[in-house]
C-alpha cells in the first residue's frame, strides 16, 4: 500500500515531468541541427555549440525525470513525454525549417487532450517501496523479463546495427526503447533505497549493493542510449525518430514498470480504461505530428480533367 507522502507528491512530479518534457523536447532538434550544422563544416558535431546545448539539455531533462519518476508513478510520467514531442515540432519547424501543417497542428491538439486525460485518471500514488522492489526483483517473471531484453538488446547491438541499422530505423528505436526498460526502473529504485544508503541509522550492506547496482545499470543504459540516438539523428529525420522513439519507449516503460512496481493496481477499471484511452490518444497525436512532416495538405479541390475521346 502507498504512503500518504505520496499523495502530496504525486502532483509535484507531474509538474516536474511536463517542465522536463519541454526541456527534452529541445533535444532532438537542438542535436540535429549541430549534427548538420557540423557536416556542413566538415567537423565532428562533439565540437558544435548547438549540439552541446541540446545534450545539456538532455541531461537537465534526464535529471527532472529522475525526480518526477519518485515523485509521481512511471505510468503517468512517461506517457506525458507527448507534450516534449509537441514541442519538439514546433522548434524543429523554426531551426530546422520543417514546416508545421494543419495535419501536424491537430496532432498538437490531440496530444495535449491525451495528456489531460492522463493526469487526471493516473493513480494518485505509487505502490511501492524497497522491501516491494526487493522482492520483486526476484520474481520469476521479472527475472524472465529481464533476462529476454539483455538478449534481445544483444542481438540488436552486435548483429542487427552494424547490418541494418543505418537503413532501417526501428534497429535504433528498438534498441533504446528497450533501453527503457533498465533507465525508468532504475531512476526509480535509487530514489526508493536512498533513504536507507544515505540515511541517518545503521548501514545496510544490501541496500548498498543493490543501489550500487541500480545505479551502474541507469548509467550504461543512459550511455548506450545516448550513443544510438547520435546515431539515429545521423541518418534518419528528427521528425520520424522522436515520433516512432516516443510511442515505442513509452509502450516498454509502461510494461516494465508494470511487471517491477504494478502501479496498475491503484488503479480502479474506469480509470484503467481512461488511462489507456488516453495513451491511445497521445500516441495517435505523435503519428498525426509526424505524418505531417511528410504529407501534402491542401483544401484546395482537385481540378477536373478535360475528358479526350
Amino acid at each position: 500500500m502507498a504512503d500518504d507522502s505520496g499523495l502530496s507528491g504525486a502532483p509535484l512530479g507531474i509538474a516536474v515531468a511536463v517542465i522536463s518534457s519541454f526541456i527534452n523536447g529541445s533535444t532532438f532538434a537542438l542535436q540535429k541541427k549541430g549534427i548538420l550544422r557540423s557536416r556542413d563544416k566538415g567537423c565532428s558535431y562533439l565540437t558544435d555549440v548547438v549540439w552541446c546545448s541540446g545534450t545539456l539539455s538532455m541531461i537537465v531533462g534526464q535529471i527532472g525525470n529522475f525526480l518526477a519518476y519518485n515523485l509521481a508513478p512511471a505510468v503517468i510520467v512517461t506517457p506525458l513525454g507527448a507534450l516534449g514531442v509537441l514541442f519538439g515540432a514546433v522548434l524543429a519547424s523554426w531551426i530546422l525549417e520543417e514546416h508545421l501543417n494543419i495535419l501536424g497542428k491537430l496532432g498538437c491538439v490531440i496530444c495535449c487532450c491525451g495528456s489531460v486525460v492522463l493526469i487526471i485518471h493516473a493513480p494518485k500514488a505509487a505502490a511501492a517501496s524497497r522491501e516491494l522492489l526487493e522482492e520483486r526483483l526476484s520474481d520469476p517473471v521479472v527475472l524472465t523479463y529481464i533476462l529476454l531484453v539483455l538478449v534481445l538488446l544483444v542481438v540488436l547491438i552486435a548483429w542487427a546495427a552494424p547490418a541494418h541499422g543505418a537503413t532501417n530505423i526501428m534497429v535504433y528505436v528498438a534498441i533504446c526503447s528497450l533501453l527503457g526498460s533498465f533507465t525508468v526502473p532504475s531512476s526509480k529504485g535509487l530514489g526508493l533505497l536512498a533513504p536507507a544508503v544515505f540515511g541517518k541509522g545503521p548501514s545496510d550492506g544490501g541496500a548498498l549493493a543493490l543501489f550500487l547496482g541500480l545505479l551502474a545499470a541507469l548509467a550504461v543504459s543512459v550511455l548506450i542510449q545516448f550513443v544510438f540516438i547520435n546515431k539515429a539523428l545521423e541518418c534518419f529525420s528528427s521528425n520520424i525518430f522522436e515520433a516512432v522513439y516516443y510511442v515505442t519507449f513509452t509502450s516498454t516503460v509502461i510494461l516494465a514498470s508494470a511487471l517491477l512496481f504494478r502501479e496498475w493496481t491503484e488503479l480502479t477499471l474506469t480509470d484503467s480504461l481512461a488511462m489507456l484511452c488516453g495513451l491511445t490518444t497521445v500516441c495517435v497525436g505523435v503519428i498525426l505530428l509526424r505524418i505531417s512532416q511528410e504529407a501534402a495538405i491542401t483544401w484546395k479541390g482537385k481540378e477536373a480533367r478535360p475528358k479526350t475521346d
